[in-house]
């Protein structure tokens, strides 16, 4: 969707602005939206810009809340103006459309509408309301006059079309191929798909940029038409084949084409339903389609068009949907084991809708570190068993594998430890979340996982019990200052710093949390912090020094020594007096030489 205001363009406007009037009536005009509505989705510069593009809207059309017009500029443009859920919303072609924004053309074609909605004096009712009135009588003019033509001049008429547009042309050039293809005509409709998707056209050094993207999308989706008219006559066996071509040649070209759009991606799912059609009705043999399928889901030939066996239960039947399934099983257990193999096995087996056969197979080789048993718990969940998945889920907690290096215990995948610790916290088992949180505790060993434990074992009214084992984890670390100084506890995080391998940054944190209580021991910290900064260049590196002179000049104060920090200064700035912006913090600050 449309409707994004560009970054950078204004700071208050940036984002997207709801507009929750839409079209139709409403207190300010008949249009539904207003010039600030406007400025709002497109930022202040596309809206200047958009006024100079009044007069280069042309074709303006409604057709129920849709609004259509073309706006000339570099190129002729399309756009649509239609309400969306809580707004108004544009879309463009233009290239910076495209990107998702609301672009200076949408502002010209809204402008546009609010100017016709002033109206004539005495035109009564709204802008939108004309718009289909008018559009519905140039319609109702235009198939009046064709339907008066004979076919000469209808004739005429289409071969005037065809020397004026090429890209008509090859559209019904197409179209007729596959109207009137028989066996050998199949061979010129095949050449004429595949041309379609040749990417060379569209490409500029290797790939295709999402501005032309689109256009290469249109041809795709004329590709999957034609597969769909061939696949409804009696040359559906060919169209399978044709479609199974094109879908390999897609999935090859999809690698270097920029879709920001997404519209190769709706392209691509009108070709996978051409190719289903076309095994609906052509009913190929059960085992070659099962073996194409499975290449296509084992393959690495690109994600599009995306391919869901499920679809093609009904035209494999019993024999193709097995032989699907031992095709996979094969690329599962191959040498080495193919994940994913591993993973369209999974979607095959839930297809066919057993639950413990797809169980069977997840835990015949599971991750090491759980994971494999909390997707096994989540489909047990789907499933309505909330019990089994919850012995699952706490299995893949209990059996985790061993770090061959280390030899100990794989640390258990996160999402599996937040998993049991929901399930357990819903049903007020504070002692059996503190069990999970522990157990995860001591095999990561970090601050994020000891706050867990410290808000479990709170919840449980166990936290005295369990700090001083925490504590003892991580002592050796620089970890268990970090810990203790988030416990609030700052001399003892001091103490821990003293005789740890604490790095300077942490050390500075428990300087200033002690600076109040023990400031010659958090001078001392500063000191080493300045001198290492001294080296440094860069505006980041003058204002952390800047900040830890203001903190050593605290603690001089406190400890009346005021004259020897001003000696310090000094010195300091005579030795870094080539650092301008430094020079220039400093004295912002008050850090000025006396």
């Amino acid at each position: 969707m449309n409707g994004r205001t560009p970054p950078g363009r204004t700071g208050r406007n940036r984002g997207r602005r709801t507009v929750t009037r839409g079209f139709g009536p409403g207190p300010e005009n008949t249009a539904g939206f207003t010039e600030d509505d406007l400025r709002a989705l497109a930022g202040d510069r596309s809206f200047r810009r958009g006024r100079t593009y009044l007069r280069a809207v042309e074709d303006l059309a409604a057709d129920g809340d849709r609004i259509t017009a073309t706006v000339y500029g570099n190129d002729a443009y399309r756009v649509t103006l239609l309400p969306a859920p809580g707004g108004l919303d544009g879309r463009c072609d233009c290239p910076y459309g495209q990107e998702g924004f609301f672009c200076k053309h949408c502002v010209a074609v809204g402008l546009r509408i609010l100017a016709l909605d002033e109206g004539p004096d005495g035109e009564t009712g709204g802008v939108i309301d004309r718009l289909r009135a008018e559009t519905a009588d140039r319609t109702r003019i235009l198939e009046d006059w064709l339907e008066s033509l004979d076919r000469a001049r209808l004739l005429d008429l289409i071969r005037e079309q065809l020397a004026a547009d090429p890209e008509f042309a090859r559209r019904m050039e197409l179209r007729a191929a596959v109207e009137r293809a028989d066996r050998e005509g199949a061979h010129t409709v095949r050449h004429r798909v595949l041309r379609l998707l040749d990417t060379r056209p569209f490409e500029q050094y290797g790939v295709v940029d999402h501005r032309d993207a689109g256009a290469y999308a249109a041809q795709v989706a004329e590709a999957a038409h034609a597969v769909r008219s061939l696949a409804r006559g009696p040359l559906a066996r060919e169209a399978v084949s044709l479609a199974q071509e094109a879908v390999e040649a897609l999935g090859e070209a999809a690698e270097r084409i920029d879709d920001s759009g997404a519209g190769l991606a709706r392209a691509a799912d009108a070709l996978a339903a051409a190719h289903l059609e076309a095994c609906r009705s052509a009913r190929p043999a059960p085992g070659d389609l099962a073996a194409w399928l499975a290449s296509r889901l084992l393959g690495d030939t690109g994600h599009l068009p995306e391919l869901d066996p499920a679809d093609y239960r009904d035209v494999l039947g019993g024999t193709g949907w097995a032989a699907l399934l031992r095709h996979v099983h094969r690329a599962r257990r191959g040498s080495p084991p193919g994940r994913e193999g591993r993973h369209v096995l999974e979607r095959l087996l839930r297809a066919g809708g057993g639950v413990d056969v797809l169980i069977g197979e997840m835990a015949a080789d599971p991750e090491p570190d759980g994971s494999t048993h909390l997707r096994i718990a989540e489909e047990l969940d789907a499933a309505g068993r909330p019990g089994e998945a919850l012995a699952w889920a706490e299995r893949g907690l209990a059996e985790r594998g061993t770090d061959e290096g280390t030899g100990e215990p794989v640390p258990a995948f996160p999402p599996l430890v937040e998993y049991l610790v929901r399930r357990h916290r819903e049903a007020g088992r504070h002692e059996d979340v503190l069990r999970v949180v522990r157990g995860h505790f001591r095999a990561l060993g970090t601050l994020g996982a000891y706050r867990r434990l410290r808000e479990a074992a709170r919840a449980a009214g166990r936290w005295a019990e369990e700090r001083p084992a925490a504590l003892d984890r991580l002592d050796g670390t620089p970890v268990l200052v970090e810990a203790l100084l988030d416990d609030g506890d700052a001399d003892a995080a001091h103490d821990a710093a003293s005789r740890l391998p604490a790095p300077l940054p942490l050390r500075v944190r428990v300087a200033d949390a002690v600076r109040e209580r023990r400031p010659a021991d958090a001078l001392a910290v500063y000191r080493r912090a300045v001198d290492r900064l001294r080296s440094r260049t860069g505006n980041a590196e003058y204002e952390r020094m800047t900040e830890i002179l203001l903190s050593a000049r605290a603690c001089h104060r406190a400890l009346g020594t005021e004259d020897e920090f001003t000696a310090y200064l000094a010195e300091l700035r005579t030795g870094q007096k080539r650092k301008r912006n430094l020079m220039r913090m400093l004295d912002e600050a008050g850090l000025t030489a006396p």
